[in-house]
C-alpha cells in the first residue's frame, strides 16, 4: 500500500542559505539512489525564518525505504556533507521526526 510521509528537520538558522545551495545540484547518483530505494514524490520545503525543514515522499514502505537507503555509500557522502547545517549533531536522516497524517483531501 502506498503511504504519503512528511517529517520535519532543524537547520542551523546560519546556515540555511548554505544548505539551499546545497540543494541547487543534489548529485546524480544520490537522486537514482533515493527512486531506487523507495523514495518517490520527495519534496523538501523550508521555512526560512527559522530553519524548518518539511519533507514530503509517497513510498509503500518508510521503514524499509529509509534502511535501504542508509546502505547506500553515496548516502553516507551525502549526509556527512548535509550535517553541519543541521542544529543536531547527528545524521540529519536519524533526526527526521514523522509527523502523522490525519486528515487527505483526495
Amino acid at each position: 500500500m502506498t503511504r504519503r510521509v512528511c517529517f520535519t528537520m532543524q537547520l542551523q538558522r546560519d546556515r540555511i542559505a548554505d544548505y539551499l545551495a546545497a540543494h541547487e545540484t543534489v548529485w546524480p547518483e544520490m537522486r537514482e539512489a533515493l527512486s531506487e530505494t523507495g523514495w518517490s514524490d520527495y519534496s523538501l520545503f523550508v521555512r526560512e525564518s527559522d530553519g524548518l525543514v518539511v519533507g514530503y515522499l509517497v513510498t509503500d514502505d518508510f521503514d524499509r525505504a529509509r534502511a535501504r537507503m542508509a546502505e547506500q555509500e553515496v548516502n553516507a557522502r551525502w549526509q556527512a556533507t548535509m550535517a553541519p547545517y543541521f542544529e543536531s549533531s547527528e545524521d540529519p536522516d536519524r533526526s527526521m521526526v514523522s509527523l502523522e497524517e490525519y486528515f487527505h483531501l483526495a
